[in-house]
């Protein structure tokens, strides 16, 4: 297989420009941002559905804009794992909503528009991370005794999530069919390269 000139992606990345040996092909970049834009959709959808209960996981009177709570139903059930009374105790308050919606709402749409993808990773992984807790897969049984049923102990879905979001951020998949060029020349992220 012959490459082309054509099928490099150019950038204007010096962290890219440093990283000798290694290409990405115009076709992979696609494909990251087709990732990227799906990963966010996932974020954005979670949010809007439990925000206006469109009838899919959360039914429109227990829509959080009809006094629902995003959070009550999924952490009053954990029952299993070390931190299961911290998230009984946090259940349903105002900050959990809050900082669960938003966080979806800002990881959504930083993934799809493809700005601050390592800050939406950050946060994304961070968010994956308690929820793996809360549902803890290495449990066999439940604090009652009862089977967990979990098929894996570490690599569900939480994991794959949160690898998808590290990937994302380390090749700069903002870049290719997102606005990561522009949100890149802005002179706060020029100064803060983190947040890319």
């Amino acid at each position: 297989m012959t490459l082309h000139r054509s099928d490099y992606v150019e950038t204007t990345h010096p962290e890219i420009a440093e990283v000798r040996g290694s290409m990405m092909t115009s076709t992979a970049a696609k494909t990251l941002a087709v990732l990227r834009v799906a990963t966010g959709f996932v974020f954005l959808w979670a949010f809007l559905d439990k925000t206006f209960g469109l009838n899919y996981a959360t039914p429109s009177a227990k829509a959080w804009i009809n006094g629902g709570s995003p959070t009550n139903g999924f952490l009053s059930h954990v029952e299993v794992g070390p931190f299961q009374s911290f998230f009984h105790s946090i259940a349903g308050t105002g900050w959990a909503n809050a900082a669960f919606m938003f966080g979806l709402l800002g990881i959504g749409v930083a993934l799809t528009a493809g700005v601050a993808v390592r800050i939406a990773a950050a946060a994304g992984v961070a968010m994956l991370a308690l929820m793996w807790f809360a549902e803890f897969p290495i449990a066999q049984h439940t604090s009652a005794g009862a089977p967990t049923g979990s098929p894996n102990p570490l690599t569900d879905y939480h994991f794959v999530y949160a690898l998808v979001l590290i990937v994302l951020a380390a090749t700069y998949a903002g870049t290719t069919w997102g606005l990561g060029r522009r949100w890149a020349r802005l002179p706060i992220v020029q100064k803060h390269r983190w947040a890319l």
